[in-house]
């Protein structure tokens, strides 16, 4: 398991190991990555994160022409594996999370788990400090600073 927030472990952590998910994929709703378990080459974090957070601003965007309040999950089931994916909103801001499961556990429970996350990581968010600009002389530093600690190099 790797994350960008040192605070965002241990509640993610604990959804991994109650909920028996394969895969997990916390971003922000504009698809970048904060937390990421279980991806291995074969699945790419970037282009996972791309779409998951695509496909909600899809659904957001039907759920609006449809005059419907934003819809907050979606579950794809197949053969040997599901997914789970939700939109939900911290003091950080609006999240999404991806969770791949197999039959070793259900969609209702990975779905109890996930709220039980959900509350678990606003208690653990730590009061937002105020940002400075963003700065062109500080942008590539802090973007390999990121990177690095979400891919450990």
């Amino acid at each position: 398991m790797r994350a960008l927030e040192p605070w965002v472990g241990p509640p993610l952590q604990e959804f991994l190991a109650e909920s028996s998910a394969r895969v997990t994929l916390l971003m922000t709703s504009a698809g970048q990555v904060v937390a990421q378990h279980g991806f291995t080459r074969s699945l790419d974090v970037m282009s996972a994160a791309a779409l998951g957070a695509g496909i909600m601003a899809s659904t957001d965007e039907l759920a609006r022409l449809m005059g419907s309040g934003r819809f907050g999950a979606m579950v794809h089931q197949g053969a040997r594996q599901g997914m789970y994916l939700s939109a939900f909103d911290t003091p950080r801001g609006r999240w999404i999370g991806l969770v791949v499961f197999g039959p070793e556990t259900s969609v209702g429970l990975v779905q109890l788990f996930f709220q039980q996350f959900v509350d678990e990581l606003a208690a653990a968010a730590p009061p937002e400090a105020p940002q400075g600009p963003v700065l062109a002389e500080n942008f590539e530093r802090e973007l390999n600073a990121s990177l690095r600690a979400l891919f450990g190099r």
